[in-house]
């Protein structure tokens, strides 16, 4: 029994069982399919004798009540059989197909339907047949194809003493009664045929040829036509063998007969034969082969379970890498970190040590990424990963958390001086430039440090106010460090405060437009305003646009505070319009974003069209930085406002680099002089020199130029003395609401004069 295990002795008798298997299976199931194709033909001959039947009978009803009518007919007197009464009154069978003829005693042909060819009706065999007999007498063509032969169906007619009188015939295309041979059931070779009480065919057809005249066993023929199938049966006039079945028509000496050809049955089910053969043929070769095999896989199983075991060994070990390392650059990931962070914490609260965790972010990574592609991206941070792993010790941990953003794990801290000396390693080595992609790059970095125990127990505690010292150090400038402390959360919170009311802020109507006026410089008079905006928070109270603005930036919140801020404005300037006031230039500031929002003229124009308002009223306030940045961007939305009929002015300009050359490139209307420069305007030559150049250049563009944060009299009477167009500050008015720029507007008088050659602030 152990010997019958042995590979060169259990294969061979699994492949003997496997051929046995499958011979056998295929013979059986060529015997199933075979029986069960010749059971559904037998049937099928059945089901179709029986749609036969049904139509040859319907036929030969219409035409024997046809002969009926014509013989019986009530109210014609006798020996006057007239078919034309009948044909007008409806009561004749169509002549198209049908021709009912009415002959005399010797038969000919008294009277027709259709014009008929023969002077006598019927033969005189069947005129002897038709005064013998009241019965159905059906006549019947020459053997051969029947062409356009009639079958001839009559009936004797009787004079009223019950003697022969002539007779009735209705002539009817032979075909007619095969014409329902539909080839995709009955095939090529199938047959159907119309026989005689007598055991000749009438008509027959195979195929497209008709036939009549064969003869038959009509006995034999029309035996057992109550079976449930057909018998297989060779045909005597061709020699076909045909699954044939027949059945005498009830009231007429006729039977119908249909046959399917055995050959054409079968043909499927033989084919279907073939190919289960040729399966099997093809597995017992596969049998053989695998046989052959099976006993060099049985020794090379062994060795692959073992390289499998292996295999799946390195895989785990995989696994786990991944699970805790950074794919890009090898580091620590996020997962580890936090367990690394975890025990350095516990290990130094059992020590009564200190760590510190440094939470570094790229500065200006995403441009890189943006410019160069994310092939340089990754460049970068692998090079950046190698040269922080060289500025800590071999007991530090540096770490990838994702993105741009990096962790150094620093414990055993002796001296907190040490977080500050890694930092600025960090910076230092960062600084120095990268070779991407061919090209000479630099880069930054900004570093938040916190430690334990002062700045948090935990992990999740630490690596959080890291992040927020290292937020902190990019709103320091970038490219530095700084140590987390009270103060820099409890920014954070605001920020997070700011950050959540203005998500509600416009859905809870708390912003608010102020309202400060542009003045001459020559008459005092108010020449327009510009729209400024104002939070009241209903919890911080008056929040200043420096405070949120950059959170709206920063967020995108901009984009509908902006559109709120435009509409608001030009519904107001059209409002004053109304009152009756002069039309007054209003002016509305875009930040950058909302300058570089895709929809900005189709909202502007919405806008204005919605409020009513003159485009010319309208001036839209940018910085200067977006001059120098991007050139042809801004140059195309510029040249879009300006189609609108719109007035462009560059704020707090000055601070940026544009030049004259820059200037002239962008349809600009007015210049907005910085605030910045009118604190040492009154002082020596050099403190007022810039902002005379600006209003020199101004002038030589033909812009108008307006001086911002005008608060002296001093300042003001510079600005007049240097023709400068229009002053804007507190000298004259802080910025107000509505309803109180509302009462300034209707004050017709300027509150500026002149005393001789000097401006005065008008008491108001």
């Amino acid at each position: 029994m152990a010997r019958a295990t042995e590979p060169q002795i259990l294969f061979p008798l699994i492949a003997l069982v496997l051929l046995v298997a499958i011979w056998g299976t295929t013979f059986g199931v060529i015997r199933v399919k075979t029986s069960a194709a010749e059971h559904a033909a037998a049937v099928s001959s059945r089901e179709l004798l029986s749609t036969y039947e049904a139509q040859v009978v319907r036929a030969l009803r219409e035409i024997d009540l046809t002969l009926i009518l014509v013989k019986y007919w009530p109210e014609l007197p006798a020996g006057h059989h007239r078919l034309a009464d009948l044909k007008n009154m409806g009561l004749l069978p169509p002549d198209l197909l049908f021709v009912v003829s009415i002959a005399d005693r010797d038969g000919a042909v008294v009277e027709s339907t259709r014009p008929i060819d023969r002077r006598q009706v019927v033969d005189q065999d069947t005129l002897r047949k038709i005064r013998n007999s009241d019965d159905l007498i059906i006549g019947r063509l020459p053997r051969g194809p029947t062409g356009e032969g009639k079958l001839d169906f009559s009936r004797r007619l009787n004079s009223p003493d019950g003697t022969f009188d002539g007779l009735v015939t209705v002539a009817i295309d032979a075909n007619y009664f095969v014409s329902g041979y539909d080839t995709a059931r009955l095939g090529e070779h199938g047959v159907l045929g119309l026989l005689g009480a007598d055991g000749v065919f009438r008509v027959r057809r195979t195929g497209d040829a008709a036939f009549s005249g064969d003869t038959v066993d009509y006995t034999s023929a029309v035996a057992g036509d109550d079976d449930t199938a057909a018998t297989v049966s060779r045909s005597r006039w061709d020699g076909a063998r045909r699954w044939t079945s027949a059945r005498e028509l009830y009231g007429f000496p006729l039977a119908v007969l249909v046959g399917l050809s055995v050959e054409e049955q079968m043909a499927p089910a033989h084919a279907q034969s073939l190919a289960y053969l040729v399966w099997a043929a093809i597995a017992s070769v596969a049998v053989a082969v695998l046989t052959g095999l099976l006993g060099r896989m049985s020794w090379q199983l062994v060795e692959a379970r073992r390289r499998e075991s292996e295999t799946k060994l390195a895989h785990a070990r995989r696994l786990e890498y991944l699970a805790y390392h950074d794919g890009l650059t090898g580091l620590p990931n996020r997962s580890m970190f936090s367990k690394l962070l975890t025990t350095s914490i516990s290990e130094a609260h059992r020590y009564n040590r200190q760590l510190a965790v440094a939470f570094l972010d790229l500065d200006r990574f995403k441009r890189i990424n943006d410019t160069l592609g994310h092939e340089a991206g990754d460049q970068l941070l692998q090079e950046v990963a190698l040269r922080l792993r060289g500025c800590v010790r071999d007991s530090d941990t540096v770490a990838r958390l994702g993105g741009d953003e990096f962790v150094v794990l620093l414990p055993e801290l002796v001296d907190g001086k040490y977080a500050a000396m890694v930092a600025q390693k960090i910076l230092v080595q960062i600084a120095k430039p990268f070779t991407l992609i061919g090209q000479e790059f630099r880069v930054t970095v900004s570093i938040g440090i916190s430690t334990y125990p002062h700045d948090g127990l935990d992990e999740q505690t630490l690596t959080k106010n890291a992040d927020i010292a290292m937020y902190q150090a990019k709103a320091e400038g970038k490219n530095n460090f700084q140590f987390y402390s009270e103060k820099l959360n409890a920014h954070s919170l605001e920020r997070l405060a700011l950050e959540s009311g203005l998500r509600h802020a416009l859905e809870r109507n708390e912003f608010r437009l102020h309202y400060q006026a542009k003045r001459d410089i020559a008459s005092g008079r108010i020449t327009g305003m510009e729209a400024l905006l104002r939070w009241e928070h209903p919890d911080l109270g008056t929040v200043g646009p420096m405070e949120f603005i950059p959170v709206a930036e920063e967020t995108g919140l901009i984009i509908p505070i902006g559109k709120w801020v435009l509409k608001t404005a030009c519904m107001q300037n059209v409002e004053w319009h109304n009152e009756g006031l002069p039309p007054l230039c209003i002016a509305v500031n875009l930040t950058p974003r909302q300058f570089c929002d895709e929809s900005l003229l189709t909202d502007v124009a919405a806008i204005l069209e919605a409020a009513g308002m003159d485009p010319h009223l309208l001036e839209i306030e940018i910085s200067e930085s977006l001059l120098i940045h991007d050139v042809e961007n801004t140059l195309r939305i510029l040249t879009g406002l300006k189609a609108l009929g719109i007035r462009i002015a560059v704020d707090d300009f000055g601070t940026g680099y544009s030049s004259l050359a820059v200037l002239q490139k962008f349809p600009l209307d007015t210049i907005k002089i910085d605030r910045s420069f009118m604190r040492n305007i009154v002082g020596t030559p050099q403190d007022t020199g810039l902002a005379d150049a600006i209003i020199a250049m101004g002038k030589s563009l033909s812009l108008t130029v307006v001086a911002q944060g005008v608060e002296t009299k001093e300042q003001a009477e510079h600005l007049r003395l240097h023709e400068c167009n229009e002053l804007q500050g507190f000298y004259f008015k802080k910025p107000l609401p509505a309803d109180e720029f509302t009462r300034l507007l209707h004050d017709r008088e300027p509150d500026i004069t002149y005393s001789g050659r000097r401006l005065e602030l008008k008491a108001v």
